[in-house]
């Protein structure tokens, strides 16, 4: 059987819808972070964990019905679906090429959105420990740098030990 520009669009429509549900999802853990609500921020990792398997699976589909339309042109197996393009009929090459810009578009603003749940995630976690250090400093102890320049601290466990 013949790899088809129809399945290879498919492919890409369906890897598509999933980044789009990725995207979705980053913007709505960005959004319970600000609103400060830990239990939607945890239930929605969950999630985009899923998602990204999803995704992952819609890309290896992609992959592999590229490599098999490469082989079946006499191309390279690695060979990138730009690379592909002038092997599809003309007609469908706008298509896929508009297909493959819309994902590229889709992974920057994940990467984006990525990196700014991270930071906000981090900052929330230093804004907390800020708030245990000035209301329990002994739990926290003063730290150091060691010969080579990196931060030492002391270890904290007996502070966390219940009492009684």
């Amino acid at each position: 059987m013949s790899t088809t520009w129809e399945l290879i669009t498919e492919n890409l429509r369906n890897e598509l819808q999933e980044y789009g549900a990725l995207l979705g999802l980053f913007e709505e853990q960005q959004a319970n972070l600000l609103r400060r609500d830990a239990d939607a921020v945890l239930a929605i990792a969950s999630s985009i964990e899923e998602r990204v398997r999803a995704m992952q699976l819609c890309r290896d589909r992609r992959e592999e019905s590229l490599r098999r339309f490469a082989a079946e042109n006499g191309q390279a197996g690695t060979s990138s679906l730009r690379q592909l393009l002038p092997f599809f009929p003309a007609e469908v090459q706008p298509l896929l090429s508009a297909l493959l810009a819309e994902i590229n578009h889709l992974i920057h603003r994940i990467r984006r959105g990525a990196r700014q749940n991270q930071l906000l995630l981090s900052r929330t976690v230093e804004a907390h420990n800020d708030a245990i250090r000035t209301l329990r400093p002994d739990l926290f102890p003063a730290s150091t740098y060691s010969a080579r320049g990196s931060v030492s601290t002391a270890s904290t466990a007996h502070a966390w030990q219940a009492a009684g």
